[in-house]
């Protein structure tokens, strides 16, 4: 309310105050303009109620006989309000009330044997023109403001679903993850508590079956560890990585001679070759290469044999990057961990870039896996 109390002062100022030298003002045009500036107070508040002090402030200047003055702009005033801020039926109650206060007045003001029909048709039209173009710039307001504000409701609605389809996906992944924790807990803590018992009483009276005991808590209890370590690195979040949440900048083709160093340090001989000029990828297709020829070396490094090396071969081409990564080691014959979660993760970082991944045993020994990526599906 507080602008709209600065418009009305203002036009009480203006219209009533310091037009004073243009027309000679009675108490009765200053009374209905004071009446009326206080009407726009409210106008975006109650603009129904306000525009019907004006309309009533109308008519009594209508019907007391008073001329028109600067004071009236205020019912146009009124009218683009109730169109901008009332409800439909009330927008087209004003302009109606606009239209009739034109007639009214310019049947009181004109006359067509004194004035001529030109001039009283000039006056009807221009005012209804007024009127209507008053009416009209707050018909586009309301609808403006309609329009925003179905905007705005949809852009909540769509945070709101996302929020919930969020809050579903994390409730369904606690729920398994939840389910796993408990059978790998309930399991294996119940075998060890068993052993253990069943060892301690065997103790004094077989020292062999006390020792098996002791064998199957360990076996058991390293299982479980590696069960947990499983269940907890879905639970670590993107930043993560061991160094307090450290940001550090992603890896990429860029970091590969690093990584094949530290695979040469922890005992895998690795040789890196680059044929063709290498070409910049984007940050994505870059680290999803980087990731597939990381897991490709850690698993040479895990399987391949204490005997084995292996190989890096990059291959620049006009449309497509190709990468080899192979190693001379037991191949098919390497003792496998049961997760067989590496190849599908390789599969699914190239599938999302437009490339592929194969990976089996190679000719003559040892393991080999194979990326193709095409540039264009990386830009």
């Amino acid at each position: 309310m507080v602008p709209d109390a600065v418009i009305a002062l203002g036009l009480l100022l203006t219209v009533v105050v310091f037009s004073a030298a243009a027309y000679d003002p009675t108490w009765a045009h200053l009374s209905l303009g004071v009446v009326m500036c206080l009407a726009l107070v409210f106008r975006r508040k109650r603009p129904v109620e306000s525009f019907g002090v004006l309309v009533l402030c109308g008519l009594v200047q209508w019907a007391t006989g008073l001329s028109l003055t600067p004071v009236d702009v205020i019912l146009l005033i009124g009218l683009y309000s109730i169109s901008a801020y009332g409800s439909r039926w009330a927008s087209r109650a004003g302009l109606a009330a606009g239209l009739l206060g034109v007639v009214l007045a310019i049947t009181r003001e004109f006359s067509p044997a004194t004035d001529g029909t030109q001039a009283f048709v000039a006056s009807l039209l221009s005012l209804s023109a007024v009127v209507v173009g008053a009416w009209a710039m707050g018909d586009v307001r309301r609808v403006r403001q309609a329009y925003v504000a179905e905007l705005v409701e949809r852009a909540h609605q769509a945070e709101r679903e996302r929020d919930q389809r969020a809050q579903l996906a994390a409730a369904e992944e606690r729920s398994r993850i939840a389910r796993e924790m408990h059978d790998v807990v309930a399991h294996n803590l119940s075998v060890i508590v068993v052993q253990a018992d069943g060892g301690r009483y065997a103790g004094d009276h077989d020292p062999r079956a006390a020792l098996d005991a002791l064998k199957t808590i360990g076996d058991t209890g390293r299982g479980a560890l590696a069960e947990m370590r499983r269940l907890l690195g879905v639970l670590r979040t993107a930043d993560d990585d061991g160094d307090g949440g450290s940001i550090r900048p992603q890896p990429g083709l860029g970091t590969l001679p690093e990584l094949v160093t530290s695979v040469r340090q922890a005992g895998l001989p690795v040789y890196l070759d680059v044929t063709g000029s290498p070409r910049p990828l984007p940050a994505g297709p870059s680290l999803a290469v980087y990731r597939v020829i990381q897991e490709a070396l850690t698993n040479a490094l895990k399987h391949a044999g204490p005997a084995a090396r292996a190989s890096v071969a990059l291959v620049f081409d006009a449309e497509r990057l190709t990468a080899r990564v192979s190693d001379d080691g037991r191949g098919a014959a390497a003792p496998s961990d049961g997760l067989g979660q590496g190849l599908a993760g390789m599969r699914e970082r190239m599938t999302m870039y437009g490339g592929t991944v194969t990976a089996g045993p190679a000719t003559g020994g040892g393991w080999r896996v194979d990326l193709d990526l095409p540039y264009g599906e990386g830009k």
